[in-house]
């Protein structure tokens, strides 16, 4: 699979993933089926929805590798999660999710 190269800056890389006009919110589902996130498409999350969204058709779900390529997408923003907890959750998150067993599955759901 050919991945993006993906530049130091978020809004650079989040200009190479493609819109997720039509989504209004991704749920994000741990390995027994239980939904442990909800990430709103609005302002101030939308990145989110798309990095997530993007990571999970390309991988099948929110798997370690996922996760770390996702870390690379939010560039900048990564080093600020991990200098403040807690700031970023949804970067939170991946940094989190090191093994398979962790592996996220992402549902979208469709705007009205």
């Amino acid at each position: 699979m050919q991945l993006p190269s993906f530049a130091q800056e978020f809004s650079n890389n989040l200009a190479m993933l493609p819109a997720a006009d039509s989504i209004a919110a991704i749920e994000l589902i741990d390995q027994s089926g239980v939904p442990v996130g909800r990430i709103e498409n609005r302002p101030g999350q939308a990145g989110s929805v798309r990095v997530y969204s993007w990571l999970a058709e390309t991988f099948g779900a929110i798997t370690p590798e996922a996760a770390e390529l996702g870390l690379k997408i939010y560039a900048e923003h990564t080093e600020d999660a991990r200098a403040n907890p807690g700031n970023h959750p949804n970067i939170d998150r991946l940094l989190q999710l090191t093994t398979p067993a962790q592996t996220l599955l992402v549902k979208g759901i469709i705007k009205d």
